[in-house]
């Protein structure tokens, strides 16, 4: 028999790459959930129910959008600049102050007449979280107009302005973006 007392270091490097697999994996799990992950709430509800229901939701987006109109009237818009980098059209948003707020929405029919019978519902929400979501689910209506009152809001950012109008068996939706100065 030959006597070999060359070393092999190939079982070390397996055990090497094994652990620097374990790590690797350990770090990625506890980085993962770490961060926080908010549900969306397009159209006003759980993404799971809007994505079950979307043909419906939609047929009645354009069932109501071509008999009706949602406007929020009284409020000051800030101008935004052009994102020459996008072909995203930005909408301005609409400028909140500290404190209360109060935003008016009328709903029209096409032909200019004021809808007196609407099922409003407002919430005041922030882009990727559902942290500070404000939700009044039914609007009162007053002299041709659907008032929201009081809305305290205190933390600087970007905010939106969602309405739901129900008008028989259509449904319509407004989003409007916001901001609070810091």
């Amino acid at each position: 028999m030959a006597n070999n007392k060359e070393k092999t270091y190939w079982p070390h490097m397996i055990l090497g790459f094994f652990i620097l697999g374990i790590t690797l994996g350990y770090w990625t799990v506890k980085s993962a959930s770490s961060l926080p992950v908010q549900e969306s709430n397009d159209y006003m509800m759980k993404y799971q129910t809007a994505d079950l229901n979307i043909n419906e939701i939609m047929e009645k987006k354009v069932a109501f959008d071509n008999q009706y109109s949602i406007e929020l009237i009284g409020k000051e818009t800030m101008k935004v600049k052009e994102n020459v980098n996008s072909k995203r059209i930005q909408e301005d948003p609409v400028v909140l102050s500290k404190g209360a707020n109060a935003f008016t929405y009328i709903v029209t029919k096409k032909n200019g007449s004021i809808v007196v019978d609407a099922d409003i519902s407002f919430m005041l929400t922030r882009p990727h979280t559902r942290e500070d979501d404000l939700m009044i689910e039914s609007v009162p209506y007053h002299s041709g107009e659907y008032t929201i009152q009081d809305v305290n809001i205190t933390k600087p950012g970007r905010y939106t302005l969602q309405l739901r109008a129900k008008v028989g068996d259509t449904i319509g939706y407004s989003e409007i973006p916001a901001y609070l100065k810091p």
